[in-house]
């Protein structure tokens, strides 16, 4: 009984004063909250054509040149969209009217076409993105404003010389993307392209130039190429830059499998157009994600009917590579923001079954839980424009995430211990009182971020000097 008391009065005493401390960091934070100054208002977009001009002012008028020769080549690598990484109507008129620009206004800057042979040279590289973003920074509000985001990075140097930034109204602007984006059939975070974004929106001025960016600009010369080609509508010229770009060291990018597909599905070449899918899928799995853009008929869960369009190879490659590979999929269905949320809700998941029944009946041997659906609905936009057409066709995409593929639990098995919830025990064992107290300390949780002011406020012998009181 007394053993059973000093228990209880241990456990009380913990509790007490951990409740204790937690209380008085939780005061602080409060009152730091209640000093903090209110936040900077927003930045005041202007028209497009104003916002460009003053971002790309700024970078070539603020560039650092200290060192460098009376004339500096200057290569535009192609502006992108920053979401998607997408070049488009926009990005390609904004290059135009800088490299425009530069030759009336900075003639110390010599434009180079995006070359390797420009490129081996080590020249500034104008890198930029166009985003679409809340004005406000609030989570999930209306994308009502465009950022502009232009960087110069001196390949010499290794170094990002001058930056500039501004936003931009919406009217005017036509972000509708290129050919070859808009026919690209998937979309996964790609290291080379995550690797331009950051040197424009992630670093400062005279951080070093992300090295995965200048390992690969090589590629991206190639890729360049490609892209031009297809969208002139020379396939077989596109396909050997593609293929130069796949055979070169970094070459092992969404970009370069996506221009593979397309040009061989252009030439007919549907056996290599296959197996270009195929690395795409095997892309995102190893990335553990991989969108696609599969078109559905309006308010319908069926595949729309465009010809040029092969959903039945898409989804056989899927299928059969993720079983292959031994991992499983979850299946997310996503709409744009048009519409109810709850409709939208209830056609995402829609869509995400049905795509989840075709994937099984490609692969008529795979367990039942190889594929679930999930509806996100339009909680999970990636562009968030609303204009539901071309530009912003990632919305309403169907995205597949790596996931641990559960293992069926037999009828009549026991589940482990280990994981069962500790209950209290009425028995008197001292294996019983253990886990009971276990079990009760278990329970106990310390709120995110407070974690490290209690270790602190501990080691500082506040523990003790509350003891002893």
């Amino acid at each position: 009984m007394a053993h059973s008391l000093a228990s209880q009065a241990s456990r009380f005493m913990r509790a007490s004063v951990v409740a204790i401390v937690c209380g008085s960091v939780l005061s602080s934070v409060s009152a730091l909250a209640q000093t903090a100054p209110a936040p900077a208002p927003p930045p005041t977009p202007v028209a497009f054509q104003e916002a460009l001009l003053n971002a790309a002012n700024t970078v070539f008028s603020k560039a650092n040149l200290q060192g460098a020769p009376d004339r500096i080549p200057l290569v535009i690598d192609p502006l992108i969209d920053g979401s998607t990484g997408a070049q488009s109507t926009a990005t390609q008129s904004m290059e135009r009217r800088i490299a425009a620009l530069v030759r009336s206004n900075y003639p110390r800057f010599e434009v180079t076409p995006f070359t390797a042979e420009a490129i081996a040279k080590l020249p500034v590289v104008l890198i930029g993105t166009f985003t679409a973003i809340n004005n406000a920074a609030v989570a999930g509000g209306a994308r009502d404003v465009y950022r502009v985001c232009l960087a110069l990075a001196d390949l010499k140097t290794n170094r990002i010389i001058s930056k500039g930034a501004t936003r931009a109204l919406p009217e005017g602007i036509d972000p509708t993307p290129t050919t070859f984006f808009a026919a690209s059939p998937a979309f996964v975070r790609d290291p080379a392209t995550e690797a331009y974004i950051k040197n424009c929106q992630g670093t400062r001025l005279g951080d070093p130039i992300d090295q995965v960016y200048v390992d690969r600009i090589q590629v991206a010369v190639h890729v360049n190429n490609g892209i031009e080609a297809y969208n002139a509508k020379n396939y077989e010229e596109a396909l050997e830059h593609f293929e130069k770009a796949r055979r070169a060291p970094g070459g092992e990018q969404l970009r370069v499998f996506n221009g593979l597909y397309l040009a061989n599905w252009k030439l007919n070449r549907r056996e290599a157009a296959r197996e270009a899918f195929g690395r795409i899928v095997d892309f995102g799995l190893e990335a553990q994600r991989l969108s696609v853009k599969f078109l559905f008929m309006p308010n319908s869960a069926r595949f729309g009917t465009d010809r040029g369009v092969d959903y039945t190879t898409w989804v056989r490659e899927i299928a059969l590579r993720t079983v292959k590979a031994g991992k499983c999929l979850e299946v997310v269905g996503h709409t744009s923001a048009t519409g109810s949320a709850d409709v939208n809700d209830r056609l995402s998941l829609q869509r995400a079954e049905y795509v989840k029944g075709r994937l099984h009946e490609a692969t008529l041997g795979a367990n039942a839980t190889t594929f679930v659906a999930k509806g996100a609905g339009s909680s999970e936009l990636i562009v968030g424009t609303g204009r539901d057409d071309a530009s912003d066709a990632l919305d309403r995409r169907v995205e597949f995430k790596t996931i641990p593929c559960a293992v069926p639990i037999a009828k009549n098995e026991k589940i482990d211990r280990a994981v069962r919830p500790t209950r209290a025990s009425n028995g008197n064992s001292a294996n019983s009182r253990r886990a009971t107290e276990d079990g009760e300390y278990s329970a106990l949780r310390i709120p995110r971020g407070i974690e490290s002011e209690i270790q602190r406020y501990l080691n500082s012998g506040g523990l003790r000097q509350l003891m002893d009181d």
